[in-house]
């Protein structure tokens, strides 16, 4: 997605871009990632005092498997996206941790911000919901489907001698 500075200095309301967007070669080869659609994208720029600014969202459906119980599980993310473009270097802020960047040309490419974005909104242990139960580390039974009636107690090897103490 190109954005152009100088058409946006000249229009006081902020521009709307609507745009869907291929994710299938950022994604490939992601682990715990089964499929996803098309990344949608909806986002306002605005051009005012030499800065240039573009927040929106974007929506990506995702099929991913449960770090736990190992199931697919479909869901849409919802990620916000922010960042602050300008072509004066007198302008960029003395914080670095800042969503602003210094561009050179006249049009600013999207894409990069964009594909940073997504791989970072992209959950780390994905998880088919909150409460889910996970495997048994026993027999490999899905706790969220059936209950199995293995033994869970596990004791540390250091407290061993301590066990033998009270049976007596």
């Amino acid at each position: 997605m190109l954005i152009s500075i100088r058409d946006l200095a000249s229009k006081a309301k902020p521009v709307h871009y609507s745009e869907k967007h291929d994710v299938t070669e950022l994604l490939q080869g992601r682990e715990g990632l089964v499929g996803h659609g098309t990344l949608s994208m909806e986002v306002d720029a605005q051009s005012a005092y030499g800065m240039t600014e573009v927040k929106g969202q974007f929506t990506l459906p995702v099929e991913l498997i449960c770090s736990r119980c190992l199931n697919t599980t479909e869901q849409t993310l919802f990620i916000p996206f922010h960042e602050v473009f300008t072509q004066k270097s007198e302008l960029m802020p003395l914080d670095e941790s800042d969503n602003t960047h210094l561009v050179s040309e006249d049009k600013i490419e999207l894409n990069p911000y964009v594909e940073e974005t997504v791989s970072l909104a992209l959950p780390y242990i994905p998880l088919c919901s909150t409460t889910c139960k996970g495997l048994c580390p026993e027999c490999g039974q899905n706790r969220n489907e059936t209950s199995c009636d293995c033994k869970q107690d596990k004791l540390d090897p250091r407290l061993a001698g301590l066990a033998d103490f009270f049976k007596e």
